[in-house]
């Protein structure tokens, strides 16, 4: 029964609407824990090697959050078009979406891959790195670079397992990456060493290789997670389930639909990204310790972040699947609900971040210097929790009613009006701050969940349906591209 009712009474409005929405949120939540625990392992074994490290790891960022933005953006409309289906009964519809979506990985994919492993040395170069840090962070893009593949296969295709209502799936493969990459970081950064445990000291064996064992335990783990996104792709049942017999091809009114949903998410992760990237030009011209300073305050306050996503990706697969069965005042009702939840969590989550941010922040490094700028943002973003979520959970609505152009115009005035021209102007006209430049960012999440919410409120989102709506049915040979 609760398989069923994960999985198949999302549209039941009978079922309280509270108990649908944690169903979903919970599988994604705690990913997002076990995610955000590796990146917090996988920084403090870096960090511990010094802040050069940390800045050689983080530096090109911005810019690989960008090109994987491209893979992301095509999952929204992966998402909410399967979530439409199999809120409409249509599973040969959602199975149609699956083969796309393992086309678009073949025919974008794999160039965006060999782009960034080709420019391995060219990412930090434009981002500002020192020389004393380029030649590593150079060699830690080139490791991982060609098995990002595997990464962006993990992507788009737990995007296709969510919007069917299937978050546990995510789950269970982040469960193996997470395990995976933690165990090689230990083993491939650190050096032969003795553990005492107890009153027995045993000799731990390790590569010794730095940040070039953390770039290859990632290498390994993004493998390990893309092949078995793939393997449950054709093998486990439900309504993303296809064979390798399949005809591929490609159905050019389907691949419509996606771009028209993925196209204005994909200029909004570009927009945020790309405004990442001068933003953090910026901070870097203000030295190695605020770049550490930065990356670390911000890998602490993904804390944050891991219900808030879980809220936004179940709110997503409600208001798709609600608008499948026609029933938008069903997805009012999720969205209602979510957005009180998500608030409330977030403000516990943003109470810890005040009160504990110096000893997480001292987990990652023993810095003085960046604990000390680190936990001033900490206590200034804390703040900003509870009002941020709610634009993700607005903006998951929206996304989930196909409607992400408004979430596009939303998200490139508050984040180039305000976030960028502000934090480079302080930066680099006034010469300020980090701290200046993250109350830039604080102003554009309250702006930005304001305007998300009164988008959602004026109702147009429902009518974004008939921007996506199939098109008459055209000849075969005009309507289909043969990849087989």
């Amino acid at each position: 029964m609760a398989k069923r009712l994960d999985m198949g009474r999302i549209t039941d409005e009978s079922v309280n609407p509270l108990k649908i929405i944690v169903l979903l949120a919970w599988p994604v939540f705690v990913e997002q824990i076990l995610t955000t625990l590796v990146s917090y392992a996988d920084t403090a074994m870096v960090g511990a090697l010094g802040k050069a490290a940390t800045a050689a790891v983080s530096i090109s960022n911005s810019p690989i959050m960008l090109i994987n933005g491209i893979i992301m953006s095509l999952g929204v409309g992966i998402t909410a078009l399967i979530a439409r289906s199999v809120g409409a009964g249509d599973e040969e519809r959602a199975r149609e979406l699956t083969r796309h979506a393992v086309m678009m990985m073949v025919l974008v994919g794999i160039p965006l891959v060999l782009l960034i492993t080709a420019c391995s040395r060219v990412i930090p170069q434009l981002m500002g790195a020192d020389e004393s840090i380029l030649d590593t962070a150079a060699q830690y893009n080139l490791i991982i670079g060609p098995f990002r593949f595997f990464g962006m296969c993990s992507m788009i295709f737990n995007s296709a397992f969510r919007g069917a209502g299937d978050t546990k799936t995510p789950l269970r493969i982040n469960i193996a990456v997470n395990i995976l990459n933690v165990i090689g970081n230990y083993f491939l950064i650190n050096g032969t060493h003795t553990v005492t445990l107890w009153r027995w000291t045993v000799t731990m064996p390790g590569a010794g290789w730095g940040v070039a064992g953390a770039a290859a335990a990632t290498a390994a783990s993004m493998t390990v997670g893309g092949v078995i996104a793939i393997i449950l792709l054709f093998t486990k049942h439900g309504p993303t389930r296809i064979s390798i017999r399949d005809k591929y091809r490609i159905n050019l009114p389907l691949t419509k639909q996606i771009f028209s949903i993925s196209i204005p998410a994909m200029l909004e992760r570009i927009c945020m990204s790309s405004a990442g990237i001068l933003v953090s030009r910026a901070i870097a011209s203000l030295g190695t310790a605020v770049i550490a300073a930065n990356s670390l305050y911000l890998t602490a306050e993904s804390m944050s972040f891991m219900p808030g996503f879980a809220f936004a990706t179940a709110t997503t697969t409600l208001v798709g699947q609600s608008l499948g069965a026609k029933k938008p005042n069903l997805a009012k009702r999720y969205t209602k609900y979510t957005a009180l939840l998500a608030s409330c969590t977030l403000a516990v989550a943003g109470a810890c971040l005040y009160i504990f941010g110096e000893s997480i922040l001292r987990f990652f490094t023993p810095d003085e210097e960046v604990i000390a700028i680190g936990y001033e943002c900490l206590k200034l973003v804390a703040f900003l929790q509870p009002v941020q979520v709610l634009a993700w959970v607005y903006a998951g609505a929206l996304r989930g009613a196909g409607d992400t152009k408004s979430t596009f115009y939303i998200t490139a005035v508050t984040t180039w009006g305000i976030r960028t021209l502000g934090a480079v102007l302080l930066i680099r006209v006034f010469h300020l701050g980090l701290l200046e430049a993250v109350m830039c960012m604080c102003v554009d999440g309250f702006v930005r969940a304001l305007l998300m919410y009164l988008r959602f409120r004026s109702g147009k989102w429902q009518h974004a349906i008939k921007d996506i709506a199939p098109e008459p049915a055209v000849p075969a040979d005009e309507s289909e591209i043969d990849l087989a």
